[in-house]
């Protein structure tokens, strides 16, 4: 690899990073996607039990859709909403395995760090005729360089959860007790049943993420009848979350938000509204809370602790790139307007691309979750958009490029 020049890196092999090698492989580029797991998706397969918000509709990549059925591929219903497993199963590793892309995919290749060839981030003459090398490391910890004219890192952000703090900072104890604490969407029905069958949850957290993890406590009370659920909202309910926006255009929101408030009017959920936690102890009981809820201050005892307060984009690879950021949302700036949780909903993003999503140096884009910062609503459809349209750009032709493509499918499909 050393002596080639690949058209176009792709960090991980996601949904969006499968679709960007697709449609970098339509525009006539050669791709190399850099994997750090094992295997496609891996990110996924950590919450494949989780069923999404969305139809195979809202998740299915046209390019990607076109490389399946030159192989005969079993087409899952459209109508239906697949769990990650599925999604997997399904779509990702049977396009990953495609003659079309196997042979572009490394696998346990983990990203550690990009720059412009013989120039850091300070040195600007000649910059923008230099090709980009990425460093990667592989399962023996061996280091790589590859070279590249251009990058494309969806990577996302699933490794970079937001700590409890709601300064954005972790809470005295958070780090020191964090044996006991769990990010993302464990399986507490399934595989992880036994951390929490029984035993005292404190959940914190109001977005979709959260409401699949407090749904599956609350079937897993009905089995075990010891097991007790704290779910504390950084909000003072849950309003936002059952009506317009988005969840006009994916009604599985909807239902999802009216489920969790049913379970919270019944009583089934402990509900702490206007949470602040201020610091966590190890005690007899178990994990000792101190919070502030509604304004007043108190504490409970835990055994453990589910954080689903989102995630946030880490750019420490990119330390040697000269990057356009938003210093509030972390997005690109092209679209930091457009996906500002303070303002918006994704669904009333509207398409965009290579100019949006473009930075100080030139051929470098950030895509998919990603792209979005700190943002938590995001949808594939989004991802497959911004890399049709990077793709075309790097293959010189803008006015695909420019000319967006977005759009959803028809709303009537989809309750």
């Amino acid at each position: 690899m050393m002596n080639k020049v690949f058209d176009v890196v792709v960090i991980g092999a996601g949904p969006v990073g499968i679709a960007a090698a697709a449609h970098a492989k339509n525009n006539g580029l050669t791709p190399l996607v850099l994997e750090k797991g094992n295997s496609v998706g891996s990110a996924i397969n950590e919450w494949g039990h989780v069923r999404l918000f969305t139809k195979w509709s809202y998740v299915v990549d046209k390019e990607v859709d076109k490389i399946l059925n030159n192989q005969g591929w079993e087409k899952p219903c459209f109508d239906e909403i697949p769990t990650g497993k599925e999604l997997l199963d399904s779509y990702l590793i049977p396009a990953a395995k495609s003659a079309e892309l196997s042979q572009h995919i490394s696998y346990n290749a983990e990203v550690i760090a990009i720059a412009k060839e013989g120039h850091s981030k300070h040195t600007t003459q000649d910059r923008d005729k230099m090709n980009f090398v990425i460093h990667y490391r592989d399962a023996e910890q061996d280091v790589h360089i590859v070279t590249a004219k251009a990058v494309i890192d969806a990577s996302g952000t699933w490794s970079s959860p937001n700590p409890i703090g709601r300064d954005g900072l972790p809470v005295p104890g958070e780090i020191k007790h964090s044996d006991a604490i769990k990010y993302g969407i464990p399986d507490v029905l399934n595989t992880e049943r036994e951390h929490y069958q029984g035993k005292t949850t404190l959940l914190i957290g109001g977005g979709h993420s959260a409401m699949n993890v407090g749904l599956n406590l609350i079937e897993l009370q009905s089995s075990s009848p010891g097991t007790k659920v704290y779910w504390g909202l950084r909000g003072e309910n849950l309003d936002k979350l059952l009506g317009g926006g988005i969840n006009d255009k994916v009604p599985a929101r909807r239902k999802l938000g009216l489920a969790a408030q049913s379970a919270i009017d019944s009583g089934k959920l402990t509900l702490l509204p206007g949470l602040t936690v201020r610091r966590i102890s190890r005690v007899e009981q178990g994990l000792k809370v101190e919070i502030t809820s509604n304004g007043c201050n108190s504490h409970i005892y835990v055994d453990k602790i589910i954080v689903a307060t989102g995630f946030r984009p880490n750019t420490q690879i990119l330390s040697e790139i000269r990057l356009n950021l938003d210093e509030v949302v972390e997005a690109p700036r092209g679209i930091a307007n457009m996906v500002d949780p303070n303002a918006h909903q994704c669904g009333a993003v509207p398409g965009h691309g290579a100019k949006e999503l473009a930075h100080i140096d030139s051929n470098f884009y950030i895509v998919g979750m990603k792209s979005y910062g700190r943002a938590p609503s995001f949808l594939m459809l989004h991802g497959y958009e911004q890399v049709r349209s990077i793709t075309a750009k790097l293959a010189g032709d803008d006015e695909a490029a420019n000319e967006m493509r977005l759009t959803f499918p028809d709303s009537d499909t989809n309750k």
